[in-house]
């Protein structure tokens, strides 16, 4: 299958590697990767602070960036959920209105799709250790994923997976939610990296590089005894042995 992959502002800038690892796992469940260096941001940060013109500017590039034919996948439950969801507040009974609702229909968060459209959850992934996966609020609520990042981690030799206490709470990152509330964000990320270092876990995954920025943050600045982790690199960890 030859996918169009969108990699995320946040990724691009700050997880170049999350990015490359990306290709590397879609490669090797045979995929043929094409990506547009054009592409740039789907609008969630300036949705989200409610300048909607902006957010539609931008989103009108994205939709002129990829084509509606196109299979799209991306590292990000977040910003596949704002394509998928929230474009209907930017695009409905425009000239857009069409090609909007096609490449909305088209749009896949990574696990979600090598899951359910592709159907391959082995790489050969290789990592030791104990890890929780935290569930983002945008890939339980907006992509509707819970089972997918699960079952592609059950895959990875040597990696123990425990579940994570109050695992569908808000780890405070919320976008400028934590910069705005700092202090709320902070005490959220407190909690659940503490429930993490509570099931002994080294590891913290999840589907979200923004939601792991916050709780690395927090980790850091404590000195804690923990590292976050996207699925993407732990799918693409250890293949020295395949």
């Amino acid at each position: 299958m030859t996918i169009e992959l969108f990699i995320p502002c946040f990724i691009d800038q700050l997880y170049p590697t999350t990015a490359f690892n990306t290709v590397k796992v879609l490669e090797k469940a045979g995929c043929t990767v094409n990506y547009n260096p054009e592409q740039t941001c789907c609008g969630q940060p300036a949705f989200n602070a409610g300048f909607w013109d902006d957010a539609k500017v931008i989103g009108s590039k994205f939709l002129t960036d990829f084509k509606e034919e196109s299979v799209i996948v991306s590292p990000s439950a977040s910003c596949t959920g704002m394509v998928r969801n929230y474009y209907n507040d930017l695009f409905t009974n425009t000239t857009s209105h069409n090609k909007c609702r096609n490449i909305q229909s088209n749009i896949y968060e990574l696990s979600d799709f090598l899951v359910n459209i592709l159907q391959v959850d082995y790489f050969g992934a290789e990592l030791e250790g104990r890890a929780v996966y935290h569930d983002s609020c945008a890939g339980l609520r907006e992509c509707k994923i819970k089972n997918e990042p699960r079952q592609l981690l059950s895959k990875v030799l040597g990696l123990e997976l425990v579940e994570l206490k109050d695992n569908e709470t808000c780890c405070g990152f919320g976008g400028t939610f934590a910069v705005k509330f700092d202090g709320i964000a902070t005490a959220m990320a407190q909690q659940k990296v503490d429930n993490a270092l509570a099931a002994n876990a080294e590891y913290i995954i999840s589907t979200d590089a923004s939601c792991l920025l916050h709780l690395q943050s927090y980790i850091d600045k404590n000195n804690l005894p923990i590292k976050t982790i996207h699925i993407a690199d732990v799918l693409a960890h250890g293949w020295g042995n395949v």
